[in-house]
């Protein structure tokens, strides 16, 4: 089988470290990259065995492809604190790491949200491509919405669940939810897009009747409502955030 490191960005992520990091125990080598935690957080890392490295934060996607060269592991399986992988997951991994058909592959992320692991709508599948050769494809350089870009040949797809404990509270999650958005408006601020009412309003309403209505978010009860009223606000905020800045600035 070929080696695997796990690769997973920190900062005060003690609530739900361990979980992750038992998870993967059964890679050959955990890195993980801490942007400077108060909390825990590097004890927890390192009494399970993982490699350890202190790097100050340079936005998503810069700070997942250090991480990812810091690994000596020619294939990397790159996390989150707050995710951990699923026993279907774990056999799915080592199988196709046996002998590779592809040299990256997506994997299905179940989202818990207040409560309940959601099944529909924006929740999941939510795919998400994590495991890859590291010779072979690279995180972007975005500052949020960051994505493995693979340089050519066919993505491959595995069926076991990537578990991700999306909030740990409403409040927290608006709260990450705030300056998320404030992050994709600038990003697009310095892309040069421009914004109108049609886009600030349509995107919410498409928003909602694609996750759902098309994709049943509905049959993820309260949890499924609250999960996907809170994309459409952000997706209307985002653009007011641009608006304003846009304004501000001549």
């Amino acid at each position: 089988m070929q080696r695997l490191s796990v690769a997973i960005i920190t900062l005060n992520a003690t609530r739900s470290l361990a979980q992750c990091l038992q998870s993967v125990t059964f890679a050959d080598e955990i890195v993980v990259v801490d942007s400077g935690s108060q909390d825990g957080t590097v004890d927890i890392a390192k009494r399970f065995g993982a490699r350890v490295i202190h790097h100050d934060w340079q936005g998503f996607g810069r700070q997942k492809q250090f991480a990812v060269g810091q690994a000596s592991s020619p294939w990397v399986l790159c996390l989150d604190a707050d995710e951990w992988v699923s026993d279907q997951l774990k056999s799915d991994i080592q199988w196709a790491l046996e002998s590779p058909r592809f040299e990256a592959y997506r994997i299905p992320r179940c989202n818990r949200f207040m409560g309940r692991w959601l099944r529909h709508g924006e929740g999941y599948p939510d795919y998400s491509l994590r495991l890859f050769n590291r010779h072979k494809a690279r995180w972007s350089e975005a500052e949020i919405h960051e994505q493995v870009i693979v340089s050519g040949g066919e993505v491959g797809l595995l069926t076991g669940d990537l578990m991700h404990e999306s909030e740990d509270g409403i409040a927290e999650y608006l709260a990450k939810q705030n300056r998320y958005t404030t992050l994709q408006a600038e990003q697009l601020y310095n892309a040069g897009k421009r914004v109108n009412m049609v886009v600030m309003l349509g995107s919410p309403i498409l928003r909602f009747v694609k996750f759902y209505v098309i994709r049943r978010g509905f049959l993820d009860g309260l949890p499924g409502l609250v999960h996907i009223s809170i994309g459409c606000f952000n997706s209307f905020i985002k653009y007011a955030k641009l608006a304003a800045k846009l304004r501000l600035s001549g």
